[in-house]
């Protein structure tokens, strides 16, 4: 008996994150380049992305770069951005023909204009599709995120668009880079460290978090089975008593 088949599709996990950690740190254990390990980062990307249509999960968001990404070393970063540029035009096809939705939250002004061109080219060529909404976090920062979702509802109950006395929790939802996506059921961290890091921190409040050791280029279908498995036994009370 296999892992997948263990599964309860009747508590699959509608909206999935996940933390892609570990490249450079596995790529180090192999005497290569940290980029090594980013090149082989998204060949498993399109591993849980495959595993994530066949188990019926309608939203997948993984957290590609940070804000504080920019401060890595030059040759690192170029190289990450051009891998990004390359893989949205190589697996173009293979979003559309699976009714894969790409999408984004983060900065995408704080890109090259190339990455950022092949990004927007292919967001446009797959927005109608409806399987599942595959969405990366690029030069992203949850405090970031927040800082500008008050400045615009300042900015816009000063243009008396709303009062103040109505905000609520929806309001401020639908000024995140997220308002167009359910709130997280889980989040996996690969990679063995046991934090959020700046990402989706408003979203997350009730999410389920599943850490595990395995680095990002090692995370294979039985471990994205094992975290599904783990959400299943998990009893989801949302601050209430059942």
């Amino acid at each position: 008996m296999t892992l997948f088949s263990e599964i309860d599709y009747k508590n699959i996990p509608k909206h999935v994150c996940i933390i892609m950690d570990g490249n450079g740190r596995w790529a180090k254990i192999l005497g290569k380049k940290r980029t090594f390990g980013h090149q082989k980062g998204i060949e498993v990307v399109k591993k849980i992305l495959e595993e994530s249509l066949k188990l019926g999960i309608e939203y997948l968001t993984l957290f590609a770069f940070s804000k504080e990404n920019w401060d890595r070393p030059t040759p690192e970063v170029k190289t990450i951005m051009k891998l990004l540029s390359k893989s949205v035009l190589k697996y173009k096809n293979t979003l559309i023909k699976n009714g894969v939705k790409l999408n984004t939250i983060g900065d995408l002004n704080d890109l090259p204009l190339e990455s950022k061109n092949s990004i927007e080219q292919v967001k446009e060529i797959t927005n109608k599709n409806q399987k599942i909404t595959l969405t990366i976090a690029l030069s992203y920062s949850s405090r970031w995120e927040i800082i500008n979702s008050i400045k615009k509802i300042i900015s816009d109950c000063q243009k008396n668009k709303f009062n103040i006395k109505n905000i609520n929790e929806k309001t401020v939802n639908n000024y995140l880079c997220t308002n167009n996506l359910p709130y997280p059921d889980l989040l996996i961290r690969t990679g063995g460290e046991k934090r959020i890091s700046n990402f989706l921190l408003w979203q997350l409040a009730y999410s389920e978090l599943y850490f595990c050791n395995t680095n990002w280029p090692d995370f294979e279908k039985k471990d994205f089975h094992n975290a599904i498995l783990e959400y299943q036994k998990r009893e989801r009370r949302f601050g209430k008593i059942n």
